[in-house]
Parts: structure tokens; sequence; C-alpha cells
């Protein structure tokens, strides 16, 4: 945790938000991450996203069963989903949603845009050409040599 942490601090005097990850598996560092949103453009270069994309590379897998993840604050809503889809196995933070919220790197109206109806959310949603769409799906559930995730 001291790592990511100190990735943390780091991070900002290096132009980046105060966020650091660390992915470890069997007590060994696989990959770091920072958080490079604004340095990079990228609203998804969040430092847990940042570290499972190296860890992913450097095991050559999409899935990182095993592995911990110490990161310097509680996951947001996007991280969260990262950490399970790449199915690490235990997650363990520093500082929380609500200190982040504190600085103002809260994800509170993320959490409740998802719970509303997709008819209110704040940004206008629509669903058409369904019926289309699901050919895509048709063909991967009848694929026989599709590699599952």
């Amino acid at each position: 945790m001291q790592q990511a942490i100190d990735l943390s601090i780091q991070n900002v005097a290096n132009g980046g938000g105060p966020f650091g990850a660390v992915i470890v598996r069997d007590g060994k560092v696989v990959a770091t991450g920072v958080n490079r949103v604004t340095a990079n453009n990228d609203p998804t270069a969040h430092a847990e996203v940042s570290a499972i994309r190296a860890a992913c590379q450097k095991e050559g897998s999409f899935k990182l069963e095993g592995c911990t993840i110490y990161t310097s604050c509680e996951p947001c809503p996007m991280c969260l989903s990262a950490i399970y889809w790449a199915g690490l196995s235990r997650i363990c933070f520093a500082n929380t949603k609500q200190d982040a919220e504190n600085i103002k790197f809260g994800d509170k109206f993320i959490y409740e845009e998802i719970e509303r109806p997709i008819s209110k959310r704040t940004i206008p949603t629509e669903a058409f050409m369904r019926e289309e769409a699901l050919q895509a799906f048709r063909d991967w559930e009848a694929k026989s040599d599709k590699v599952e995730y």
C-alpha cells in the first residue's frame, strides 16, 4: 500500500492526479499505474485501469486471478468495474470515496445516474436497431472457437 501512496504523491508532483495503484501476485509487484487523465487527455487513464492494462500486457492475459490491487483511493465505478472484469482476487485501498469527494474527485453523480431509469439520466440515451444488433450476439453464441470472458 505504501508504494501506491508514494506513486500518488509523486504523480501529483509530475502533473497527474493524486492516485496510484499497484498490482501484486504472490508478494511480487506485477505492475503499477498512476492517474494520467489530464496529462494524457484520456478520461479512462485512472491509476487502477492503467495498472490493470500494464499487468495484463505483462501477464499475457486478460484475467488477473490471484492478484491483489493496492490503490491509494477507493476505486471509482469505472475502476471497480475494470477490477471485476479483470478478475482480481482482492482490493485494498487507503483514501475513501468520501475523501475523494472532499477534494472534488467525487463519483457520487455516477452512482446516482446508474440508479436512475434510462429515461431520467442526465445524458439523453436512446436504444434502437436492436434486432439488427442481435446478429452479432447470435454469431457469438454459435461460434465454436470463441474465447469466453
